[in-house]
This record gives structure tokens, C-alpha cells and sequence, in this order.
């Protein structure tokens, strides 16, 4: 009988000594995964890094035109956007990749259009990097005032000082379109090559394609699907490269666009001064004709009541457009921007000039018929047309393999971002339960059920 409580107290001795030792390498200080409180079950990294990757124009249905043998690869072992990713509007590139890295709409991180004249101020924004313009919080500033490591490869708006982040040139190099696909992606990759204390645990890597062919060609041009193809040969490279070593499963990789393209030419036109019947619009109320069409009235100062005088400019305007005698007129319908859709978010800013014209799909607006211009690709059109969509791909231990999920707006993906690398967001308009539906557990890996 002694021998036999000798024994039970032997094992039970050894039970607590062994759960003992799997608390302490899995929630104890000195654990890998400390920063986040979760267990960490990979070999190489100490801890999460997420690697998102940006290809500008990559309308959703490019990757059906050619083989994308990499693409595919992510798609079949992660997790898709199965219609695509719906970009904020203006679909244009400066306010959706400042989305993306904010979580804000336009109207809130201040980046209303790619240029644009400020209506109170008379500033204008051309792509500059004074801090005054740049809103909100991005994650490369996020993860620098947590005590995190971020790497921005041409990502636009990271070259701006804000908080903590400086853009330290060895980590925010400036972008220089001369640097090729290839040299942007192996000095990326030179970062996992650090001792492991110092590899970034947000890495960003900007491609201009195949935005650039887009605007030259049109999205149907074969010249748009070589592009196409260059950009899977990139992801190729990332992944090679990864893969060498040896920590493709354990970097989450995010691969995205920031909206899609669609072919605009002349015969698709709608003139301002074929309104002239209703209202006599000058050119200098105008300050972007098209995709969006931003009116600012300068009405002088005798004018009491502007709001109300721009009220009855939008009257005449829609009336004219929908009389059936001014060409293409159907396509454009113009909005006090207060009363835009609620949809698009897009009135909360004294940047956005009082009165905002939606553009019909592949539409164009000039002033007068002088000047011909050949068939070429735009975009920053409603986000409603499946034409902006871009594309999302997730991939890596927070990613399901062969998951698909339903499309949804760009302004999630910082959250998602934060949730992996154990973050606390700053404010934004994402929505802190969609993590739930995107990513798995941290550690939990498989094929969906």
C-alpha cells in the first residue's frame, strides 16, 4: 500500500513539473511570444511579421488573364476576397493606399483626391508630404509608437514625419521609380536576413504596375496582361525568397491593389458647356473634371448666401444633364456633397468643395470640345463598379488555407494588421469584429472545414 502512494505521488509530482514547464515556455516572460501573451509555434521568427505587398491598378479578373502561377499559389494555400476588394472612394491611389494604412475614409485621413485645392485655405496638394495634409494614424506610425520595427518600401504617405516615425532611411527609402521590381523586392528581403532581434515586424512593398500600362493602354490591352505577368514573376521572387529561408509558412503575407481600371475615350464624353442653355459654368469653378468632377463656385462677395446659390447652380446643372439634349448627359449627376450617397463617406471634410459630380462608369468630363485624346484607362470612378475592384489575398499561420470570403471595403485591413502583430489600433472606420471572419487563431493553421 506504501509502494502504491509512492508511485501516485511520483506521477503526480511529474504531472506538475511538466504542466509547470508549459506555462512558463508558453506565457511566461521570457517566452518568444511575450508581446502578444499568445504561443508562438514557428522555428525561424520569435514573433508575428506581416509582409503586405501593393500592386497599383491590379483590377480584380487580372489574374484570370494570364497564368499567375504564384498568385495562385497564395490563393490555394490562404485566404481570398472571392469578388475582390472594394477600395474607398475616389478610387484613386493616393486616398485608398492611405486607407488601407489608416483604416479611415478619405473624408477622415484628409487625402480627399490625389491633388486637389483646398476650398477654405486656397492650399494646394499635389502628392507633397507636409504633415498637415497627411491625417489619422498608419500603421508603420502605430507599430513605431508601440516599440515595433517597420519597413515601407515606396508606400505612398510614408516618406511624411509623424509621432515617432521620422522615416529613417534605412527603413523608409524615398521613392525612386528607377529602382526595378527585383532590387525592391531583395532589399525587402534583406530585412529577414538581420539577427533576429532586429528583423521589422510590418514590412510594406509598393509596385507601380500595373497601374502604369492601365493608364497608357486601357485594361484590355495585351501590354496590361505582360505587366500582369511581371508582377506574378515578382510574387514569385518574394516567395522564393521566403521560402529560402525558411519562413514562408511563418510570414503572413498580405498581397493587394488599390482599386481597378476601366477604358475611357472621347466618344464616352459629357462637355460642361453644353449646359450653357441652363448655366454658364466657368472653368475656374472647376477644380478636377473627371473621374470626379470638384466644383468650387466663386460666387464673389456680394453674394449673402453661397450654400444657397450652389444649390441652385446643382438644380440647373441636373436639369440640363437629364434633358436629353446635352450629350452623354445621363452619366453625370451632380450632388451638393452633403447630399451625396451615405455610402461613399465622402462629405465630413472642409477639403471636399461643396459640390461633387458622380461620373458614370468609364466616362469622361471636359469643359469645351477642343483638343482630341485617343482611347486610355482611368479610374476613381464610384466604388460601386465592379471595375474599381482590386484584389486581396492573405497567406501565412493567421491565414486558412482555400478560405474565401465575401468582398469587403479596404478600410478593415488595418485592423487586421493590428490584430496580428497584438497592436492596439488607433481610432479608425474599420470594424474592430471583422478579424473574427478573416483570421484564424493565433497558431492555428489548416484547411478550412
Amino acid at each position: 500500500m506504501a509502494k502504491t502512494k509512492h508511485v501516485m505521488y511520483l506521477k503526480l509530482s511529474l504531472t506538475l513539473l511538466i504542466l509547470a514547464h508549459v506555462l512558463a515556455t508558453t506565457n511566461g516572460l521570457d517566452s518568444p511570444s511575450s508581446k502578444t501573451g499568445r504561443p508562438w509555434p514557428f522555428k525561424k521568427l520569435n514573433k508575428p511579421v506581416v509582409l503586405m505587398i501593393s500592386c497599383d491598378g491590379f483590377r480584380f479578373g487580372y489574374q484570370f488573364k494570364t497564368d499567375t502561377p504564384n498568385i495562385d499559389l497564395l490563393i490555394s494555400e490562404g485566404t481570398e476576397a472571392k469578388s475582390g476588394l472594394i477600395p474607398v472612394f475616389p478610387t484613386m491611389t493616393f486616398p485608398n493606399h492611405y486607407s488601407i494604412a489608416t483604416g479611415l475614409y478619405p473624408a477622415y485621413h484628409g487625402i480627399i483626391m490625389n491633388s486637389f485645392t483646398d476650398p477654405v485655405t486656397g492650399d494646394k496638394f499635389n502628392k507633397g508630404l507636409d504633415p498637415k495634409w497627411w491625417l489619422g494614424e498608419p500603421l508603420w506610425v502605430t507599430a513605431a509608437n508601440q516599440g515595433r520595427k517597420a519597413v515601407t518600401y515606396f508606400w505612398p504617405g510614408s516618406e511624411v514625419p509623424k509621432d515617432s516615425w521620422t522615416c529613417p532611411k534605412e527603413l523608409c527609402p524615398h521613392y525612386n521609380s528607377s529602382v526595378t521590381f527585383e532590387e525592391r523586392v531583395d532589399n525587402v528581403l534583406s530585412y529577414f536576413d538581420l539577427p533576429q532581434s532586429d528583423i521589422p515586424d510590418f514590412l510594406m512593398l509598393y509596385f507601380d504596375q500595373p497601374d502604369k500600362e492601365g493608364h497608357e493602354y486601357g485594361p484590355d490591352d495585351p501590354r496590361v496582361t505582360a505587366a500582369v505577368g511581371r508582377v506574378d514573376k515578382m510574387i514569385g521572387r518574394v516567395i522564393q525568397g521566403l521560402k529560402k529561408r525558411e519562413i514562408f509558412d511563418e510570414v503572413n503575407v498580405i498581397l493587394l491593389g488599390d482599386h481597378g481600371m476601366v477604358t475611357n475615350c472621347d466618344m464616352k464624353t459629357i462637355y460642361i458647356d453644353d449646359l450653357a442653355e441652363w448655366v454658364k459654368i466657368p472653368a475656374d469653378w472647376i477644380n478636377a473634371y473627371s473621374p470626379v468632377l470638384a466644383m468650387n463656385p466663386k460666387w464673389g462677395k456680394d453674394v449673402k448666401n453661397p450654400s444657397e446659390k450652389n444649390a441652385e447652380l446643382v438644380a440647373k446643372m441636373n436639369e440640363g444633364l437629364s434633358s436629353g439634349k446635352v450629350e452623354n448627359g445621363e452619366f453625370l449627376q451632380v450632388y451638393l456633397k452633403e447630399k451625396l450617397p451615405k455610402r461613399l463617406h465622402y462629405s465630413e471634410s472642409s477639403r471636399i468643395p461643396p459640390i461633387v459630380g458622380m461620373v458614370g462608369e468609364g466616362l469622361i468630363v471636359r469643359q469645351n470640345r477642343t483638343g482630341v485624346h485617343e482611347c486610355y484607362g482611368d479610374h476613381g470612378y464610384d466604388n460601386k463598379y465592379f471595375s474599381m475592384r482590386s484584389i486581396f489575398i492573405g497567406h501565412g499561420p493567421r491565414f486558412k488555407q482555400g478560405k474565401k470570403v465575401p468582398s469587403f471595403e479596404n478600410v478593415q485591413i488595418y485592423n487586421v494588421v493590428a490584430e496580428i502583430l497584438g497592436l492596439r489600433p488607433a481610432s479608425n472606420n474599420g470594424s474592430s469584429l471583422f478579424t473574427r471572419s478573416i483570421l484564424s487563431s493565433s497558431g492555428e493553421t489548416g484547411e478550412v472545414d
